[in-house]
Formats: C-alpha cells, structure tokens, sequence
C-alpha cells in the first residue's frame, strides 16, 4: 500500500521502519521538511515537503502527532485526505476526559474522509517490532466504515501484530483508556517495551 505518515518522531520513525520492511510504499511528513527529509533518507523512505503533498499520493494516511496538533493538521490536510482512509494513532492528552475520543473528534472534523483508531495501544518500540518471546502483540482496530477498517486490519497485521477489530469508533475511547494504562504502568519503572496482548482462542479473536 501507498501510506503517508504525518509526524517524524518516535512513533512516526517506528511505524515508517515496520512498514518500509514489510513491503509498503512509505511518504513521511512533518513540519520541518529538511529535518524530516534527513530522517526519511536515514529510513530509507520517502520524504515529502508538506502533510498534503504526502497525503496527496496516498491510500491511507497515518497521524502520528501529538494530539494537541490534530485540530490544526485536520484543517490543514482538508481536501488532500477526501475519501482516504486515515488512521489516528494518537492518545488524548488528559486521561480523565473520556466523553469523546480523539479519533471522534477528528472524525466530526474529516467529515466523509473515514478515520480508523489503530497502534495507539503500542509503544513505538512495539511498533517497530510487534513480537515479543514468540508472541504477537494485539493490534486493535476501531472504526465505523468497516472497508476502511478491514484495510488498516490488514495493514496492521501486515507489520506483524495480531489483528483485532475493536468495533465501532466509539471503541477507541476505550483504546485510549488502555494506552494510559499501559502508559502508567510503565511510569512505574517499566521498561516501555510493553504491549496488550488478549488471551483466548486464536480463532475466535480473529473472528471478531
């Protein structure tokens, strides 16, 4: 698949890497285009001079920025992402404000340009290699346009994780809710390598 990726940090990096090594045509953006075409050659892919020349060539375009910047990069990418999937990776900011997710909210702002809750639940370590000890680490997917989502299930499960469809896109105010928990734990002295894994038949998760 043809992916854009919007933000170079660790998240952005680690995400262009699995993605890159497993097949992908990847475009990375961010708001310093020297620095992000430093990064890109580093990765071996490919750099673009704004989000909407990179969102421009892509199917699905991934948002791995801090999610205080959403609102201003939705507004931004505006006509560039129309009828493209586009993937929130981001966790809220303040985990007591749970009404709405950031994914919803970006939905409400995209319009009919379908957004799908993924990788979120990860560590960028994770997301560069999703593995552990032999075992996958659960990859969720929420959205409401399930063709949207069977692609970025697909994609998911393409860069190693276990593939899991988490429902609607309401779902991903509960995702959000396990990313800070994983988070908190982590500030508790661990190592931040960590990831969700749900135990239970393999058919059956992969069924849902």
């Amino acid at each position: 698949m043809n992916i854009a990726i919007i933000g170079a940090g660790n998240v952005g990096q680690a995400l262009a890497t699995s993605l890159n090594r497993n097949g992908h045509s990847v475009t990375l953006a961010a708001r310093d285009a020297a620095k992000t075409a430093a990064t890109a050659a580093d990765l071996g892919v490919q750099a673009a001079a704004s989000a909407t020349e990179a969102a421009t060539g892509a199917e699905i375009v991934i948002l791995a920025v801090p999610a205080d910047a959403l609102e201003a990069l939705a507004g931004e990418l505006g006509d560039a992402v129309s009828g493209k999937v586009v993937v929130d990776v981001t966790n809220r900011m303040n985990p007591d404000h749970a009404a709405r997710s950031n994914a919803e909210g970006l939905q409400d702002r995209l319009g009919k340009s379908p957004v799908v809750k993924a990788f979120n639940t990860a560590f960028a370590s994770r997301q560069a290699d999703p593995a552990a000890g032999g075992v996958a680490a659960d990859g969720y997917v929420a959205g409401d346009d399930e063709t949207a989502k069977q692609r970025v299930l697909e994609l998911v499960e393409s860069i190693g994780f276990r593939p899991v469809d988490a429902g609607p896109l309401a779902a991903s105010r509960m995702l959000e809710g396990m990313a800070w928990l994983n988070i908190s734990r982590n500030m508790q002295g661990g190592s931040w390598q960590s990831a969700w894994v749900i135990l239970e038949p393999r058919q059956q998760a992969a069924s849902r």
